[in-house]
């Protein structure tokens, strides 16, 4: 088991009882991701597509950090605080995704910080341990 940390982290920036995402077997799981400023430790509250593309990004950053890509995303769990907001949303995830799509899931939630967004996924990197 590995420990992989997004590469923008401010050292100081302590996530408490989880990891950015840990690899295991050449599965990466990467924890809620939301849109955070990781140089600043500091969330950044905007529109359902800002806070999404910056979410995804990075989900992305941690996904290279352990050696992948988004292309080997494999699944995605999705919570939006406002699902009326879905088809903007949707519109941004899917530019992230080029390739064949991940499984996923998408739900209307309560999260924390005003936070419009948050999304977890498993990846299969490529010729990892």
């Amino acid at each position: 088991m590995k420990k992989i940390v997004h590469p923008k982290r401010d050292l100081s920036f302590d996530t408490g009882a989880y990891s950015d995402a840990i690899l295991v077997d050449g599965f990466l799981f990467v924890s809620g991701q939301a849109s955070v400023d990781f140089e600043t430790s500091e969330f950044k509250l905007g529109t359902i597509e800002e806070e999404t593309q910056r979410t995804l990004e990075n989900i992305q950053a941690i996904i290279e950090a352990a050696g992948g890509t988004m292309d080997n995303v494999v699944k995605c769990t999705v919570h939006l605080s406002d699902i009326s907001e879905f088809d903007r949303y949707n519109k941004v995830y899917a530019s992230f995704f080029k390739n064949t799509k991940p499984a996923r899931i998408t739900v209307q939630s309560v999260l924390a910080e005003n936070l419009k967004v948050e999304i977890d996924c498993t990846a299969k990197i490529p010729n990892s341990k």
